[in-house]
């Protein structure tokens, strides 16, 4: 059995690779969602719920989360970042804003892992920079 910290990764893989998607293609985000489980029936339970929860939360609040983004992302427009940054980026500002309990260091730390795997070396600089700048603003709001 995976370590819970290696659920929790897998389940934001599995959250960003269905923001890519929805952020790429004419689906919206039920359909999106649909598709992509439906071709994955071997993730478990909770994986698969912490991803949900990640993607509900990116889609349904996704003017609040770009909004911070961009106040944040100085010089760069959401529309010319590259796809897969801007989607990490969103990925880790949702979980800001639904997971507040969970540790900013911790949903940054994560997003760079994930930027890693799936984004180019420079990316890791900037979404530390704008992740650390929203997760910065949202402490003091609180």
């Amino acid at each position: 059995m995976a370590p819970k910290s290696g659920k929790r990764r897998k389940s934001r893989e599995l959250a960003l690779q269905m923001l890519f998607q929805s952020d790429m293609g004419k689906q919206d985000a039920d359909q999106v969602r649909n598709v992509f489980w439906a071709q994955r029936s071997n993730v478990d339970e909770s994986t698969r719920g912490f991803a949900d929860d990640l993607f509900r939360i990116a889609c349904d609040r996704s003017e609040e989360i770009d909004s911070l983004i961009q106040k944040h992302a100085e010089h760069w427009r959401m529309d010319r970042m590259p796809a897969v940054d801007r989607n990490v980026l969103r990925l880790g500002v949702a979980e800001f804003l639904g997971f507040p309990k969970t540790p900013h260091a911790i949903v940054i730390n994560e997003a760079l892992e994930i930027a890693h795997t799936f984004s180019s070396p420079e990316s890791a600089q900037f979404i530390n920079g704008v992740l650390d700048a929203v997760g910065r603003e949202m402490e003091k709001a609180s």
